[in-house]
């Protein structure tokens, strides 16, 4: 009983975040910037400006789909986003840009993450049925509950190393827009917020993946005590 109204709460707190996150984008991007740069001309020359010469920007399919892929190096921007001359375009843009200075520089927390990323793509195909084998078997072969266990331990990982990485790209946009004075005070401030509230969506995740973490290690005691 405890975990479900722990998990409802974090649920709850998952959607207020989203949809706050979705009201202060919608907010930010009727600020439009006086410099009259896009999404897409904020990334490039903030690439430019740290000296990063071998990535492309591009545009992606989708709402809030933007992300640095570092396999590639391709800082993707949604079509909103690398079109549109907003604050909340620009914060986005020269966040991601954030991730791409932090594997030019070798941030230590994205590298981890990224030896994560094979590790929980192979996870999420057979985690769950490995856990929920795991509980229908707990009093024959609990064995199968504690694999699915550490299973999930490594997905709770990434969620946990990627709030630095996270947080970290947010400070690098927000010192660079700044530094190079790119948006006015009213915009910087706007840029500011949208990043702020989508940091809290991976503080979310997080704690997320914790509270279930700690619920299938109580199964498994119990089911040990027993």
């Amino acid at each position: 009983m405890g975990y479900l109204i722990l998990a409802g709460a974090i649920m709850l707190f998952s959607w207020l975040v989203s949809s706050r996150l979705k009201s202060k984008f919608e907010h930010y991007s009727k600020v439009q910037l006086q410099n009259g740069m896009s999404g897409a001309e904020i990334a490039e020359k903030m690439l430019a400006d740290n000296g990063i010469r071998d990535v492309r920007v591009i545009s992606t399919p989708g709402r809030l789909t933007d992300h640095y892929n570092p396999a590639d190096k391709t800082v993707n921007l949604s079509e909103a986003v690398y079109n549109q001359r907003n604050a909340a375009a620009a914060a986005v843009a020269a966040h991601e840009c954030g991730h791409a200075v932090q594997h030019a520089v070798g941030y230590q927390w994205l590298t981890m993450r990224s030896k994560l990323v094979p590790v929980v793509n192979v996870a999420s195909t057979y985690m769950q049925w490995i856990l929920l084998g795991g509980i229908l078997m707990m009093k024959t072969f609990p064995q199968l509950l504690l694999v699915g266990i550490i299973i999930f331990a490594a997905t709770t990982l990434f969620s946990i190393v990627t709030l630095p990485v996270e947080y970290d790209a947010s400070n690098r946009a927000l010192a660079w827009l700044e530094n190079k004075r790119m948006l006015t005070s009213q915009e910087q401030a706007g840029a500011k917020d949208s990043l702020k509230w989508a940091a809290r969506t991976y503080v979310v995740a997080a704690l997320g993946s914790i509270a279930t973490l700690l619920y299938y290690v109580s199964i498994y005691m119990g089911g040990r005590r027993n």
